[in-house]
């Protein structure tokens, strides 16, 4: 069940408190420590790099791509874990407890770590032995970094390519069930970092193979709790500032004991996902929930739909209230562009455009939207119109929904393709819908894809319509007595969209 804003932290967002004292405290040892320590972490790492390159010189391709064995092992394997270790020490983390017992390979050959806090997670290699990890393909061509992937023959993804992806799974399922042949994989199942206060939705990489994992957790001290890196709050850079201008800093590595999948669980990767997330938040004492980062969004799924844990249609009308607009001229303005897009004119508008049609002194504020929204200093009219429509309460849920299927019936039979839905929900909600297979087949069971069974399922479809009960709720930001409805004509189905993060716990409904 969707539970009101508040109830479940944001884990996207990071910010460092500190007290007086320890602000005066951390500039001091700051001027002082972070330029030795950095620099002395990057020696460290500089050293590493050639010693990278030596493990798998003169090898062919062929050769490359078979576990690496013999003295190239035993010899280069303890050099880098011990220069690694050395690394982090150097950066303050000058003692890491242990608790519990790392499996063997044979017992478990995935490590799932979480929380995944920021890039100084990466202490848990030198501590598991430098199992084998998953990366980016992008990360090989990086100096050092690349040199230390090729070292531990990391198994490479391109996000953006799906033959990448799919070569991927492939090299997952091949070295975890190799029987020994090869090194225990280390993956962080979230994917993305967060504040540790929530465990995100764990991708299911680590669980596809059906093979016991071994849940690793990784536990920082609270206060002043430096190491996190965020998309939104404290940068790499202030992380790295304010960790290493600490005199020290503790981590505890804790091994739970090994997870045995059940039969349902090896046929259903997803479930194992989420049944591990949920013993690892009990054993750190925060909620599992469905939020994921999609893109440049964090979101919480419903069914298959992402709905953004911070609407960009929100922020649009904070930035335009701030700007001086009230309420009502806000209305205006989306019901001109709502009449600016039926009159046929391209939905695709630039900045300047933008700040003409919101009748804005400020271009930077319409391209502060226009990012919200985009990649660029353009953005889709129609998004901007029908999403800051739906959160200000100003249209019906029919009214909205006669809009968006007139817009997105791209073939104007009356029909939705399941392209024109995802369109139409990305528009509805403010970001980009990749996976609507699960809702166009809910709304082709109801029989042909119409404005009226679309209208009928997010009214009474059990998950589909809590996109309107629970998750699509008026803020209630309409001026003196406006009701919602354009030329305040009243309706009894009137929905405004939106309440904050619309946080969740799993399997609450």
């Amino acid at each position: 069940m969707l539970k009101a804003k508040g109830q479940t932290p944001h884990p996207f967002v990071h910010e460092v408190t500190l007290t007086a004292a320890q602000r005066i405290q951390g500039l001091i040892l700051g001027v002082v420590l972070f330029p030795v320590r950095t620099i002395l972490a990057a020696l460290l790492f500089l050293v590493m790099w050639p010693i990278a390159r030596l493990r798998l010189a003169g090898l062919s391709e062929a050769e490359r791509a078979e576990p690496v064995q013999g003295w190239r092992r035993w010899l280069f394997q303890p050099i880098l874990v011990f220069l690694s270790r050395a690394a982090f020490f150097s950066l303050g983390f000058v003692w890491v407890r242990v608790k519990g017992r790392q499996a063997g390979l044979k017992e478990a050959p995935v490590l799932a770590v979480a929380p995944h806090s920021g890039f100084l997670d990466m202490l848990v290699l030198p501590v598991t032995g430098l199992p084998i990890v998953v990366s980016r393909s992008e990360n090989s061509r990086l100096p050092v970094i690349g040199a230390l992937l090729e070292f531990n023959q990391a198994v490479l993804v391109s996000r953006k390519d799906p033959e990448s992806r799919k070569k991927c799974v492939s090299q997952i399922r091949e070295r975890v069930t190799s029987d020994g042949r090869w090194p225990q994989m280390l993956m962080f199942p979230e994917g993305t970092t967060t504040n540790g206060q929530a465990l995100i939705k764990f991708k299911p990489g680590a669980f596809l193979a059906g093979v016991p994992v071994q849940p690793v957790l990784l536990h920082y001290p609270r206060e002043p709790d430096t190491v996190r890196w965020t998309w939104k709050g404290l940068s790499w850079l202030g992380a790295l500032w304010h960790t290493t201008s600490q005199l020290y800093t503790s981590v505890t590595v804790e091994f739970l004991p090994v997870y045995t999948p059940s039969a349902e669980e090896k046929g259903n990767p997803d479930l194992y996902a989420e049944n591990v997330q949920k013993l690892m938040a009990t054993a750190l004492g925060v909620p599992a929930t469905d939020y994921v980062m999609e893109g440049r969004f964090p979101v919480i799924k419903l069914g298959n739909l992402s709905l953004p844990l911070e609407p960009p249609a929100q922020e649009t009308l904070k930035l335009l209230q701030k700007h001086g607009l009230t309420n009502t001229q806000v209305e205006t303005v989306m019901n001109n562009m709502i009449d600016s897009c039926h009159s046929g004119q391209s939905a695709t508008v630039t900045a300047d455009h933008l700040t003409s049609l919101l009748g804005l002194k400020d271009r930077k504020t319409a391209v502060k939207i226009c990012s919200l929204y985009s990649k660029d200093d353009t953005v889709d009219m129609r998004q901007v119109c029908l999403s800051v429509s739906a959160v200000s309460g100003f249209r019906s849920l029919e009214s909205l929904i006669h809009t968006a299927f007139t817009w997105y019936d791209t073939d104007r039979d009356g029909l939705l393709s399941a392209d024109d839905l995802s369109g139409l929900m990305g528009a509805l909600v403010g970001i980009p819908q990749y996976d609507i297979g699960e809702m166009f087949s809910e709304l082709t069971t109801r029989g042909r894809p119409t404005e009226a069974s679309l209208l009928d399922l997010l009214m009474t479809h059990p998950v589909y319509g809590k996109v309107l009960t629970e998750y699509l709720q008026s803020n209630g930001l309409a001026d003196g007595n406006h009701n919602g409805v354009p030329n305040g004509k009243a309706n009894g189905n009137n929905n405004g969209i939106y309440n904050g993060y619309g946080s969740t716990n799993r399997k609450s409904d």
